[in-house]
């Protein structure tokens, strides 16, 4: 039987939003809420200690993110029946897990115009340490989630345990990889995109799990996609546990947009990735200065842990030019024959954009052991079609529709001479472990880093066997499965780096055992990675 979630078809009344018209959600009641927890066959997300009348106010958990040896960001974001249009939230920080030890408190103005979202920024913290953190509002408060600091900039830290992960589509599976995830001792999570999908469920689909609602395009059905997954008890179990980074990919807006251009070629899509931005924000463990105006907002950072590694997230759906050789009448990516697409080796095009490309430039760190590039996706790149056929078949909506920008990044970090540098990716659905050279199709060229790029949460993968037909021509990978859904878990040490990836065994059983598909290893001064 297919499940059927009953915050679904909720009434709407309209409201005016971004110049043009939108739908304002009535708020689901927490009886639909915690019917909405059993149906994913988990235990209640309500409170046992909420003071106000049964009422749950924080039925989309907690998160944390973006953490400094000073400062972090704590997210949470009100939910029930007829909110004022502002709404005091209390928050607190301790050193311990009874709240004994108190670090830091405030308070936050919860607002209507920002779905009543908080994003807390205690400050003058003490670097390289855990913290547990709470909100309180109406008489209710959440549960009680688990952050840290990044080590002070100097600091002679000898490890770093992160996983990466993307991808995870609602309709596609349940959560075990994170409930797997919430069991390991991480220090950090790196979100690497495709956090909600933005698809209408198939209506002659027989998926266990259904997306509320139709395709998004409002900044009401995004804000209700992002409620819809913000109450699976697993990923909020992961974001309760440790602090994330995030960056985003296409799904967050619509599949394959390249800045204003739409794969529908929809002339008023800037409205609809104005809404979809502004949900993004809300949802996101993101500080204050980060809330965007109109579509822009800055996702690409920088972050050091201590004296072991540099962290730089990019962005590469805002200012990217718009993918070459689109099928007639449509924008978005195809897989096209090189010799037919000249513009794929077009000098001038540019996935991150100029000044994007001149501040990852500047922002590579040769003085740290480890770089880690946090992006999108797959940037060992593809060729579909056998070299004794013709010039190479490739796809371009991932850095192969960008040679030449993909080739100006590596010979940037040719140039500065970097120790070790790691890229990890997502987007495909697919494991893979590669070589990363400044011209991939040049297999004696020198090995200048290392990639992994993760698979899917939950997103359906292509068929393994495409994957193995192309593997004889792509000598670049060690590893390639599309038929493992999971993440991939990492130990980063001054001298090594240990990669796990961790598949779920059942996609469809959220208490799903796990398997370790694979374990690679990188040394230091050794770019390329070693099957353990």
């Amino acid at each position: 039987m297919i499940a059927k979630h009953p915050a679904r078809n909720l009434p709407v009344t309209r409201r005016s939003y971004a110049g043009g018209m939108d739908f304002k959600l009535k708020q689901p009641t927490r009886r639909a809420l915690l019917q909405a927890a059993l149906v994913v066959g988990a235990a209640p997300l309500f409170n046992r200690h909420a003071l106000a009348a049964d009422v749950e106010r924080f039925p989309l958990g907690i998160a944390s993110g973006c953490p400094r040896p000073d400062s972090l960001v704590l997210w949470t974001r009100l939910v029930s029946d007829a909110l004022p249009e502002r709404v005091e939230v209390q928050w607190e920080l301790a050193e311990d897990e009874a709240f004994t030890r108190m670090a830091a408190r405030g308070t936050e103005q919860a607002l209507a115009a920002d779905a009543h979202s908080v994003h807390a920024e205690p400050r003058g913290l003490k670097p390289d340490r855990w913290y547990w953190y709470r909100f309180s509002a109406l008489g209710g408060r959440s549960r009680a989630g688990r952050t840290r600091t990044a080590p002070a900039a100097d600091a002679a830290v000898t490890n770093l345990r992160f996983a990466i992960a993307s991808c995870q589509r609602y309709d596609h599976g349940r959560y075990a990889a994170w409930r797997d995830m919430a069991e390991q001792d991480l220090d950090l999570v790196l979100f690497l995109g495709d956090y909600i999908y933005e698809y209408a469920t198939p209506k002659d689909s027989k998926t266990e799990r259904r997306h509320d609602g139709g395709l998004c395009r409002t900044l009401e059905q995004y804000r209700q996609r992002y409620a819809q997954y913000k109450t699976d008890p697993a990923l909020q179990a992961m974001h309760e546990r440790a602090p994330w980074i995030h960056t985003w990919d296409d799904h967050e807006v619509s599949n394959d947009y390249a800045g204003d251009v739409s794969e529908d070629l929809d002339p008023r899509f800037h409205l609809r990735r104005a809404a979809a931005t502004q949900a993004y924000w809300e949802h996101m463990p993101f500080p204050k200065a980060m809330r965007p105006l109109d579509t822009n907002i800055r996702i690409h950072e920088r972050y050091d842990w201590g004296r072991l590694a540099r962290i730089i997230t990019i962005d590469d759906r805002q200012w990217r030019d718009a993918q070459p050789c689109p099928k007639p009448g449509r924008g978005g990516s195809a897989t096209v024959a090189l010799k037919d697409c000249p513009s794929l080796l077009d000098p001038k095009r540019t996935i991150l954009g100029a000044a994007q490309e001149r501040w990852l430039d500047q922002s590579w760190d040769a003085s740290r052991p480890w770089n880690l590039l946090a992006q999108q996706t797959l940037m060992a790149g593809v060729n579909w079609q056998d070299p004794a056929e013709g010039s190479g078949s490739y796809w371009t909506d991932g850095w192969d529709g960008y040679m030449a920008a993909r080739t100006r990044l590596l010979q940037d970090m040719a140039t500065h001479k970097l120790s070790n540098t790691v890229v990890l990716g997502g987007d495909v659905h697919a494991n893979y472990v590669a070589d990363l050279r400044a011209n991939p199709r040049d297999f004696d060229a020198p090995v200048l880093a290392t990639e992994f790029c993760g698979t899917s949460i939950s997103s359906h993968g292509m068929e393994q066997s495409r994957i193995s037909a192309m593997r004889p021509f792509n000598p670049q990978y060690k590893y390639a499965r599309s038929d493992e859904r999971g993440y991939m878990r990492f130990h980063l040490q001054s001298g090594q780096l240990d990669a796990e990836l961790r598949s779920v065994v059942s996609p469809w059983d959220a208490q799903s055992q796990m398997r370790v598909s694979a374990r690679f290893a990188v040394e230091s001064g050794k770019p390329g990675a070693v099957a353990a």
